[in-house]
């Protein structure tokens, strides 16, 4: 190597060196807040949106939540009961099976059947009808629950809550209300999928390229605060940017001639794009103190003009989760029919399609922690705050914990 590759060299070795400092000032992983830290495979005690009501039979379906291999079954009145997807026996997938006997599912190995209930085995088929294994064998069985077109099952370790505390309060005897969405397993960590969701800065950069907002312009910028009500945390917007001058690079704006320019609104407003003619009453009823909200165990509720869309974030397991995205219009006899043939028309593909899929490539790619916070994530670290106070639904006093704060 000659002097002058080896001074280049140095060189390159002395910037690399400074570089890493510089990189590594102020870089954080997720040991500050131990329980969030954890809950890689999910939070327990919890319910969790799993599948579309319509699509559970009586024929078994499995799912896969926190880790936990669970099968779904109608019996015969029409109930949705959810047991362990093992059988005791050889460890065989009860989904696998089938309904021989009403109530009940049957391991396709070697015909062990079990009633739906209480999980208990009521008979050994390949053992005769006075098997001695019968009553002294059971599967572990979980809570279900219906609501919104979605079977819920409890994940936990003690007995469940009432579904209706944990539901956003707006679905707990509602006007008639018509519902559509998308359930999706996708890889990538269910922490991630709700950062995102409350995340401020990226649907105004990211989703200002989706065919959803084609035809709106979307700020540039804002300044909010989160504001806690209950279990609720809210994302309050201060001061709104439409386009920005940036000191030596001149100014960035996404307005171009084909984009609706949004009409200027002082205070309070639904949506994030500007105002609407019209707002349905159920929604400004509520009196939600901003249109985006999170609460545990990761469920955002996004409160437009004329409808609300929320998103489930269900952990499948560490590194894959199960996106429930679900949009509600509070609408009635033709009107109802009117959202169906508009929903399934396109509204389907372009909101829960095109628009989501974003949100799924950008956590597909990230790679946090260790991460740089800037203020737009204030979000986040509130987020994580709440988490670290415990399940609300437990019996105990949450415990406020102070975090490392964004950088200003």
């Amino acid at each position: 190597m000659s002097v002058t590759e080896d001074r280049l060299a140095k060189l390159r070795g002395r910037r690399t060196d400074k570089s890493d400092r510089k990189a590594d000032v102020g870089r954080v992983d997720w040991t500050s807040w131990p329980v969030y830290d954890a809950a890689g495979a999910g939070l327990r005690n919890y319910w969790y949106p799993v599948i579309w009501s319509s699509e559970v039979k009586r024929k078994p379906k499995s799912v896969r939540v926190c880790a936990e291999d669970i099968v779904l079954q109608r019996d015969e009145h029409g109930e949705v009961f959810a047991l362990h997807d093992r059988c005791p026996h050889r460890g065989v997938r009860l989904s696998q099976g089938t309904e021989e006997f009403p109530g009940t599912v049957s391991c396709p190995y070697h015909g062990w059947t079990y009633r739906l209930s209480d999980g208990e085995l009521v008979a050994v088929i390949t053992d005769g009808p006075d098997s001695p294994m019968c009553g002294q064998v059971a599967v572990a069985t979980y809570p279900t629950a219906e609501v919104a077109g979605l079977v819920w099952v409890f994940i936990g370790d003690r007995d469940p809550h009432p579904l209706a505390e944990q539901l956003p309060e707006e679905l707990v005897n509602p006007p008639d209300y018509a519902v559509g969405g998308r359930i999706e397993d996708r890889p990538g960590d269910w922490r991630l999928y709700a950062e995102n969701g409350f995340d401020e800065g990226h649907a105004k950069y990211l989703h200002r390229t989706s065919y959803w907002r084609l035809f709106k312009v979307m700020p540039t910028w804002n300044k909010i605060h989160i504001h806690r009500e209950g279990r609720w945390l809210y994302r309050m917007e201060d001061e709104r940017y439409w386009e920005a001058d940036f000191p030596g690079l001149g100014k960035w704006s996404n307005d171009r001639w084909w984009k609706i320019k949004p009409k200027q609104q002082q205070g309070k407003m639904l949506g994030n794009t500007g105002g609407a003619k019209k707002n349905d009453p159920y929604i400004v009823s509520r009196d939600f103190p901003g249109f985006a909200s999170l609460a545990a165990p990761g469920m955002l509720r996004i409160a437009y003009p004329q409808f609300i869309h929320y998103e489930f974030y269900v952990p499948i397991e560490e590194g894959r989760t199960k996106y429930v995205g679900v949009m509600v219009q509070f609408k009635t006899g033709l009107a109802k029919a009117g959202f169906y043939a508009k929903y399934l028309g396109g509204i389907r593909w372009l909101f829960h399609g095109n628009f989501s899929s974003q949100d799924h490539w950008m956590v597909a790619e990230t790679d946090a922690p260790p991460e740089r916070l800037y203020r737009p994530d204030s979000s986040l670290l509130e987020w994580r705050r709440l988490i670290e106070e415990g399940n609300p639904f437990d019996v105990g006093t949450p415990v406020s914990l102070d975090r490392p704060e964004v950088e200003s």
